[in-house]
């Protein structure tokens, strides 16, 4: 009977380590996603603005890999509308502020982008082409 309060102090002990991260979340000051600039003048993306926001990725690695790798540089959208497989000669051509657009999103959900790694950032190129 003598270690009840061992025993409970343990155990709340426990309790709160486990529950920590939990509480740390809940009293934490959430960081609004900083929603990417539209590009002015241009209404469509070559996807749909749902499937570029969850697979953009995705398609920019199957672009890659098909561009690269099988020499094809044609895609063709869900629409039947041609555009050439460049992230640079074609998203970048509207995106043209990699701050404005590429780094608002990925930097408020904490991802890190390594396009820039073989890419060169369209303010830094111009409007010269590129890959």
């Amino acid at each position: 009977m003598h270690r009840s309060p061992v025993i409970i102090v343990i155990l709340a002990l426990f309790l709160g380590l486990v529950t920590a991260p939990f509480w740390a979340n809940a009293i934490s000051e959430k960081k609004p996603v900083l929603m990417p600039e539209h590009p002015a003048g241009h209404d469509k993306c070559v996807e749909s603005e749902e499937f570029m926001r969850s697979s953009h990725m995705k398609l920019l690695h199957q672009w890659r890999d098909s561009a690269v790798r099988e020499h094809n540089r044609d895609y063709v959208n869900a629409e039947g509308k041609h555009f050439k497989k460049s992230l640079v000669n074609t998203c970048m051509n509207c995106h043209t502020s990699k701050e404005k657009f590429c780094d608002r999103c990925h930097e408020s959900v904490g991802v890190t982008m390594d396009c820039w790694n073989c890419h060169v950032a369209p303010e830094a190129a111009g409007k010269t082409g590129g890959n």
